[in-house]
Formats: structure tokens, C-alpha cells, sequence
């Protein structure tokens, strides 16, 4: 297909009401008449607000509206078998389905732990502004509503690069956590900000191969639950190049 034209099916104002898959399903018929060849669709799982999250603030990459997690079963958009329908929808009308993917960061931790961070200025994250210092962070993320099923992968503080909040202060800023990987930031290909590796919440570190792996396993599964066609991909350019080859 050298030339088509895709619809961006959902915008960040949408009604929290959980029909968006059931509305692509039931008007696949007519995109296609219109002459649309690509839908591309929202983030698909479970945000750190539930049934309210857009889908940019990750929880739960495994739950696509099918575990009572974060206040509501659905997300924002349905149940993870609307979602499947809505894919079945597109495809039984010749057309194809962009899944919008983010893996930067994620957020709605499920326990703090104490870590080791150093604070730093936000205009140039190269530049360290406190010393060595202890805060608790939301770093713990365990799924107790999906029970183990589809991973039994658990993440904490040796899985992040920095966090924005301390809980036990209530301060808002951005630490470098110490992790032990090099406890600096990752590469990137760009300067910006000193080094843009932080963007928000907690910051996915790459260079965990348990990460890696478990991020790899991640999208075979996501893709096998219903062949997609494509993927944007959210925030790139905060991530090494290197995982996405």
C-alpha cells in the first residue's frame, strides 16, 4: 500500500464513557467509504488514572480493559474484547490498524521504596544541584490486580533512570536515580537539556537487560493478541535508539 490516508480516531477530550472501541467497530463500514486506509488508535492499556487515563501515563502494559486495576476494569476506551473487535472491525474492512505504543515511562506505582537520588537542575539534567540523598519513590510496580497472569515481571528503582516526586517530602523535582547503572543518564542522540533522557514520571532505563527482555516479550504478546499493521511510537526521542533496533 504506497499511498493511503490514516485517521487519528480519538483526541485527548473524549468522553471517559469506555465506547471508543465499540464506536470504531460499528463505524469501520463507513471510514472505509469514506476512503480511509489506516485508523490509528489510542494506547490500548491501562493508564495510572484507569478509566480516566488518556493512555500517556502507562500502568499496566498487560491489561487492555481486562483486570480491576486503578479503579475500573475497562480503560478510558473499553474492554480489552472490544478493543479486539474494533481491530477484527478495521481489518474485515480492508483497512489497517496503527497501535500507538508507549514506552518511555510509566506511572501508578503500587508501593514506594527509599532510594538513592541525586537531584538535578532541570533546564541542563547534566548538572547535579544537591548531594547523594535518600527519598521514597513510587518505584514498585506489582500488578496485585492481574495476579501474575500474562508476566509475573515486577519493577522497582533498579528499572528507572528518575522519578519527579518524593513521596515522603511531598517535593516535586527531578532526580537522577542511583541505580547502579552507570548512574548517569542514558544516551541519547541529542544534547537538548544537557540530556533528555527524563521526561516524566519514572523513567524507563533500557540498560536493565531484565528490562529489555521484558519489554521484547511484551510487544510479541501485545502484537499476537491481534495483528496490528503499524505503530506510532510515543516519545522517541527520549530513548536510546538502540532498543528500538
Amino acid at each position: 500500500m504506497p499511498h493511503g490516508t490514516m485517521l487519528q480516531y480519538f483526541h485527548w477530550y473524549m468522553p471517559n464513557d469506555g465506547n471508543l472501541w465499540k464506536q470504531i467497530k460499528s463505524e469501520a463500514p463507513k471510514l472505509k467509504e469514506i476512503g480511509f486506509t489506516s485508523i490509528w488508535f489510542p494506547p490500548a492499556y491501562k493508564g495510572s488514572n484507569g478509566g480516566y487515563s488518556e493512555g500517556y501515563n502507562p500502568y499496566d502494559l498487560y491489561d487492555l480493559g481486562e483486570f480491576d486495576q486503578k479503579g475500573s476494569v475497562r480503560t478510558k476506551y473499553g474492554t480489552r474484547q472490544e478493543y479486539l473487535e474494533a481491530i477484527d472491525a478495521v481489518h474485515e474492512n480492508g483497512m489497517r490498524v496503527i497501535a500507538d505504543i508507549v514506552l518511555n515511562h510509566k506511572a501508578g506505582g503500587d508501593e514506594h521504596e527509599k532510594i538513592k537520588v541525586i537531584k538535578v537542575d532541570p533546564d541542563d539534567r547534566t548538572k547535579a544541584i544537591s548531594e547523594p540523598m535518600e527519598i521514597d519513590a513510587y518505584t514498585k510496580f506489582t500488578f496485585p490486580g492481574r495476579n501474575k497472569k500474562y508476566s509475573d515481571f515486577e519493577w522497582d528503582y533498579m528499572c528507572f533512570t528518575g522519578v519527579d516526586y518524593a513521596h515522603d517530602t511531598g517535593e516535586k523535582a527531578i532526580f537522577k536515580i542511583l541505580n547502579g547503572y552507570g548512574d548517569s543518564w542514558q544516551d541519547l542522540i541529542t544534547d537538548e537539556k544537557g540530556n533528555y533522557d527524563y521526561l516524566m514520571y519514572n523513567d524507563i532505563d533500557f540498560r536493565n537487560p531484565a528490562v529489555k527482555k521484558h519489554l521484547i516479550n511484551w510487544g510479541k504478546w501485545f502484537w499476537y493478541q491481534r495483528n496490528f499493521d503499524g505503530v506510532r511510537l510515543d516519545a522517541v526521542k527520549h530513548m536510546p535508539t538502540s532498543f528500538y533496533r
